[in-house]
Formats: C-alpha cells, sequence, structure tokens
C-alpha cells in the first residue's frame, strides 16, 4: 500500500521560501514519477511541479508556468523522499500542497503567505 506523508508547511512572510518534504512508503519510489499538486480556496487542484523516475540519464523535471523560477522539485532516492523547494513565495501561493505518486496522494499540507 503506497502511503504519502507531507511535512513543511508553515506559515510565511511574502518573499520568504520553505521546503516541503514527501516521505514515501509502499512503491518502488527510485523509479516512480512523483509530482506535487496544490490547491487554492475556491479553486481546482492544478499541478505546481513533477520529477521523473530516475535513471541512468538522471531525473527530468517540469513545472507549471506560475512556479518557474521560484519552485524547485527534487528526490533523495535513499531516503524516500520528494522535496519542494519554494523560494520567493506569493500571497496568491497560499493553499494545500499535496504529492502524489502511482496514482496515490499524500493527505496535504497547508501553505500560508501573509503579504
Amino acid at each position: 500500500q503506497v502511503q504519502l506523508v507531507e511535512s513543511g508547511g508553515h506559515l510565511v512572510q511574502s518573499g520568504g521560501s520553505l521546503r516541503l518534504s514527501c516521505a514515501a512508503s509502499g512503491l518502488t519510489f527510485s523509479s516512480s514519477p512523483m509530482s506535487w499538486y496544490r490547491q487554492i480556496p475556491g479553486k481546482e487542484r492544478e499541478l505546481v511541479a513533477w520529477i521523473s523516475g530516475s535513471s541512468s540519464y538522471g531525473d527530468t523535471t517540469d513545472y507549471a508556468d506560475f512556479v518557474k523560477g521560484r519552485f524547485t522539485i527534487s528526490r533523495d532516492n535513499t531516503e524516500n523522499t520528494v522535496y519542494l523547494q519554494m523560494n520567493d513565495l506569493k500571497p496568491e501561493d497560499t493553499g494545500m500542497y499535496y504529492c502524489r505518486g502511482l496514482s496515490t496522494w499524500g493527505q496535504g499540507i497547508q501553505v500560508t503567505v501573509s503579504s
């Protein structure tokens, strides 16, 4: 059974940084693509960032336009953990952030950015 547990959410001021973590179990982590989504109040859940399973060619990443240049997704296969480094946070980044892997969602974690 796949389990994903997010951590690292917090209240931060505009322009600040946070790093979210997602600890995964129950899957072959190193070969599993992983992603981060978010849900802003009043809006549908949307993809934020995606990272491929690891290969000899390395990892491939992709980002939503609204976070390009500010957020970085990465993975540590020795810790079965995927990260989302969020810099230059804006109030419009406020919402619930979810980790996803193998069609399974984490429970979500709140990120609040004050102006």
